[in-house]
């Protein structure tokens, strides 16, 4: 999988874009995450019925590049709700992720700032982060991915 992000985008391969993400350098990460959407998806990969489906497998995938070092969550519960992905450190000191996909709706949302927005008020009431912070974890991290077609915006908080 490496081999195959180093060819799509020049020096954007697998452990850089990891690298990026668990040290905090959360604008590489999206700017990197971007070059990535927009030079390897096809509109007919994005559909308005399966993008948010397929973003999301495809930074599950990525993130299997982090099992030595991060459990990777999908899809479970926490708090009230079932969060996206989570991430959570093998060194409890180390930083902890909590992830939401949402695809811009045309008929609920005026703009994709208003999809960032809605994930970010689902990931608040729903508690997702209420997991880790009853196993101890601290360093929490939120990353809201909001899709409009091949247009990706992503907020942390």
């Amino acid at each position: 999988m490496d081999d195959w992000f180093r060819n799509k985008v020049a020096g954007n391969d697998l452990r850089s874009i990891l690298k990026d993400l668990i040290v905090l350098n959360l604008d590489e990460f999206e700017y990197k995450f971007k070059i990535l959407v927009k030079e390897m998806f096809s509109y007919m990969d994005v559909g308005e019925n399966t993008a948010e489906n397929f973003y999301h497998a495809f930074v599950l995938g990525m993130l299997v590049g982090l099992k030595d070092t991060y459990y990777v969550n999908s899809n479970r519960e926490s708090g009230v709700g079932r969060y996206d992905i989570m991430l959570e450190p093998k060194n409890k000191t180390g930083n902890s992720f909590i992830m939401e996909f949402k695809v811009y709706r045309k008929d609920k949302e005026k703009t994709i700032e208003d999809t960032i927005k809605n994930a970010k008020k689902q990931i608040e009431e729903k508690g997702y982060e209420t997991n880790l912070k009853e196993r101890g974890f601290t360093n929490i991290t939120k990353i809201v991915f909001a899709f409009k077609g091949k247009e990706v915006k992503m907020e942390t908080y």
